[in-house]
């Protein structure tokens, strides 16, 4: 499909977001195409896969006029779906992230074995600005990735970060100068397709957890499911579509 490339040389797969008047948010189909590209057996040839998007911007996360509450596979919404392919694909896959990375685009790039963005880069998710909750194992899993701290103010404030700022937490793998992304970006790529292919197979199989596995409590498992079908999520979407405030009543 037009709005997702995939391009494959020897070593190297290279997936690309390719939207950039929406700032590359994800529509359903672009979903079922990412989902289908890491659910996909890896060749033996392939070392790994760099995940990069078009544009000023990374991703803005879901298209919001695409969403709807009729959207989830087994349980699960697609952008845990995809959270979950990634991974679990059975090989590193590299996050190459500038301008933004918001909501699901956060999400998304923090799913990623190795993050590397341009320093100026924002990266946050305002789903609790929206009367929105992300889903609770893929919430956990992006908190355990950044630490507790970091992770209150992403998820609790919704406002963005600088990628400096999550470099210097440990969270992504590097945060340089905007004009030295692409140079890094191949650096780390240069590094990992050296290394032997069946220990990156089995290394990643190792570090990989399935976030699905984390069943949240009766009490958050309701709390949740209230939130996402409140007056305020509606609200809150629709706020953001019409670029105004949005006026939550807590209902």
């Amino acid at each position: 499909m037009d709005d997702i490339r995939i391009e494959t040389d020897a070593t190297v797969r290279t997936i690309t977001l390719n939207r950039p008047e929406k700032r590359n948010a994800l529509t359903r189909e672009m979903f079922d195409a990412l989902v289908a590209a890491f659910e996909r057996e890896a060749p033996a040839a392939e070392r790994l896969t760099v995940l990069r998007a078009e544009g000023p911007s990374f991703c803005a996360g879901v298209d919001l006029g695409q969403r709807s509450g009729n959207d989830a596979r087994e349980g699960h919404s697609p952008l845990e779906l995809l959270c979950a392919a990634i991974r679990a694909y059975p090989l590193p896959v590299v996050a190459a992230v500038q301008g933004h990375a918001i909501g699901g685009g956060m999400m998304v790039a923090l799913s990623c074995d190795f993050v590397v963005a341009a320093e100026d880069a924002k990266v946050g998710n305002g789903a609790v600005q929206m009367g929105l909750v992300p889903a609770y194992g893929l919430g956990r899993r992006i908190a355990s990735v950044t630490g507790t701290t970091l992770g209150r103010r992403l998820f609790l404030l919704g406002d963005p970060v600088p990628a400096s700022r999550l470099a210097a937490a440990g969270a992504i793998t590097a945060a340089v100068p905007a004009g030295d992304l692409a140079a890094e970006v191949d650096r780390v790529v240069g590094r990992l397709s050296r290394n032997a292919p069946l220990s990156l197979r089995a290394i990643k199989a190792t570090l990989t957890e399935d976030e699905f596995r984390a069943a949240p409590d009766e009490a958050a498992r309701r709390l949740i499911a209230s939130a996402q079908a409140s007056e305020d999520a509606k609200e809150g979407v629709l706020a953001r579509r019409e670029k105004r405030p949005a006026a939550f009543a807590g209902r």
